[in-house]
């Protein structure tokens, strides 16, 4: 009866056209609009070598980590430099910045950097931003370098070489910061983020599977419903190999999506693409338990149902980026509750952790959470069903 059901549920699933639209169809559709909005994004908005000029003052000469991490950023070596740096008096860069050859100047004055443009855009708040990281590290350096001299006087050594200490915890300092590992591969833009977005998008779509395969066993939604429930089979097999039919079709439709965006669209997703595929199918799992639940909850017709899970996905993907990357960064930073229950964020913040961390822990959090978001809407289904009665059918 189970395998009978199985089979009957997937053949019942495959004849929906809408369904065939909106799970397989809708995602290659989108995918495609993706990539002729996006291919070339990067080419046209790369940024370009920046020129700035420092006052070359006594203070800024004897700032180790000020003149170490400017030399660092404008080494001609470095392929990946990002500032051009001219070393002159206050008066020349006044002069340099009216006639337009450099975007902005620094002054150094009792370890606070004050920067003087006459413009403003992406290359001065890049300007502005690095010189706010420097002083934080160098405020880290001196609590660090006031550790170490309370340490010493402490143990009873009054005789301190203030210098040498501060020399010794910028020394340390640096060489921790460059040991930090760079584990963002070239081969990753941040356009990728739209199609993470629409993985996850493909992942909960699966809903709609999960809600027709719910109703399929609903007395009060289908006639085979109503056989269900006056035949004397097991009423749990029935909804589970329904489940599973709709479970194995949303895995054939991201396994086409995966398909056509590798090798047609040629996105590349980098050497992790079997934990993408694990956290695709954690995904799919998530957007049928999604659907089962509000196939369950919700007392209304299947045109309804259908409207609420796309209007759920859509709104999860809209707030994990998909229509704007700054988007979910505002999310995140003004009300996280948000994103730490979509469970479109956490299929993206599972991928991003596959770019920008070098371990996996944050990684297999985004698979717990959205096991625990599964497992709750499954238990929340399970109540409903189990309540559900009817006088006559």
């Amino acid at each position: 009866m189970f395998i009978h059901n199985f089979k009957y549920a997937l053949k019942a699933l495959f004849r929906d056209k809408m369904l065939i639209f909106w799970t397989f169809a809708f995602p290659i559709i989108l995918g495609t609009f993706f990539n002729m909005a996006f291919s070339n994004i990067e080419n046209s908005e790369k940024l370009e070598i920046i020129n700035i000029a420092i006052v070359e003052n006594d203070e800024f000469q004897n700032n180790t980590i000020w003149k170490e991490t400017f030399k660092t950023l404008s080494d001609e070596e470095n392929e990946d430099r990002l500032f051009s740096t001219k070393y002159v008096t206050k008066e020349e860069a006044k002069q340099l910045l009216q006639d337009g050859e450099i975007v902005g100047y620094m002054v150094l004055e009792e370890q606070t950097p004050n920067l003087v443009f006459m413009t403003s855009g992406i290359n001065q708040t890049i300007f502005k931003q690095v010189t706010e990281e420097i002083t934080q590290n160098s405020k880290m350096i001196e609590e660090l370098a006031k550790k170490e001299i309370e340490k010493e006087m402490l143990f009873g050594n009054f005789n301190i070489d203030y210098e040498q200490i501060y020399k010794n915890v910028t020394k340390t300092f640096q060489e921790e910061n460059a040991n930090i590992q760079n584990i963002s591969r070239s081969n990753l833009s941040y356009t990728m983020i739209e199609f993470y977005t629409l993985i996850a998008m493909t992942c909960l779509y699966g809903g709609i599977l999960g809600m027709v395969a719910i109703n399929q066993n609903l007395a009060n939604m289908s006639s085979k419903g109503k056989r269900v429930s006056v035949a004397p089979t097991s009423k749990g097999k029935v909804v589970l190999s329904s489940m599973l039919a709709g479970y194995l079709a949303q895995l054939i439709g991201l396994s086409l999506l995966f398909v056509y965006t590798i090798f047609v669209l040629k996105v590349d997703y980098g050497t992790n693409l079997p934990l993408i595929i694990l956290l695709g199918g954690v995904g799919s799992f998530t957007g049928l338990s999604m659907g089962l639940a509000i196939g369950a909850v919700l007392k209304a017709g299947e045109n309804v149902k259908t409207g609420i899970i796309i209007s759920v996905t859509m709104l999860g993907c809209f707030f994990s980026g998909m229509m704007g990357i700054t988007m979910k960064y505002m999310i995140d930073k003004n009300v996280p509750i948000i994103n730490k229950i979509n469970p479109a964020s956490m299929i993206t913040d599972g991928f991003y952790s596959l770019y920008y961390y070098d371990t996996l822990d944050r990684y297999f959090v985004n698979i717990a959470s959205l096991i625990v978001f599964s497992v709750i809407a499954i238990f929340i289904s399970y109540l409903c069903l189990r309540r559900q009665k009817y006088d006559s059918i």
